[in-house]
């Protein structure tokens, strides 16, 4: 009995050990590595009939109402507002795309995520379905952008948008 209550305790005690290990994995990425990463996956295009469906926000004054009241998470969308009062909205029901519009209501881009897991790549088109800028999302709080061609438009960090040199070239201010 009093091996059984020792092997017990030992076996606990080394589960305990084990439950405390952390495990980490995973690609890191730089300028260069992420802009390969995202050169080298080909791009088959979006689907005109997206574009066409979204053409125009047909519920943009409630939308432009509520991002001015400063909500933005609503049942069944997000909600996203620019400084230049330019908007976006994801749909709850298809998070895999993001419409970006116009203050008025006109749809200037869609983007099209391929992951919804992090890291994942997404790519923005405008509304004649050309490939306007690509990113590749390592976490929330850190995003490359590029041009199609592979420059660098911004590695955001956090509230930080850097150039290529790690000159700060934007900010940005997002809710948790």
């Amino acid at each position: 009995m009093k091996k059984c209550i020792i092997l017990t305790v030992l076996l606990l005690c080394i589960q305990n050990a084990f439950a405390e290990t952390v495990i980490t994995g995973g690609v890191t990425y730089d300028v260069n590595s992420a802009r390969s990463e995202l050169l080298t996956t080909e791009q088959t295009g979006i689907d005109k009939k997206l574009i066409r469906s979204h053409s125009y926000d047909f519920r943009h004054r409630s939308h432009m109402k509520y991002l001015l009241n400063g909500k933005t998470e609503l049942k069944d969308r997000t909600l996203a507002m620019f400084s230049d009062f330019t908007y976006a909205v994801m749909y709850l029901k298809d998070e895999y795309h993001v419409y970006y519009y116009k203050s008025d209501g006109s749809l200037m881009y869609v983007e099209e995520k391929k992951s919804l897991d992090y890291p994942f790549k997404a790519y923005k088109y405008d509304t004649s379905g050309k490939l306007v800028n690509m990113s590749l999302r390592i976490s929330k709080e850190e995003t490359f952008i590029y041009t199609p061609e592979g420059k660098l438009i911004a590695h955001w960090i956090g509230t930080n948008g850097y150039d290529e040199l790690g000159n700060v070239i934007m900010t940005r201010k997002f809710v948790d």
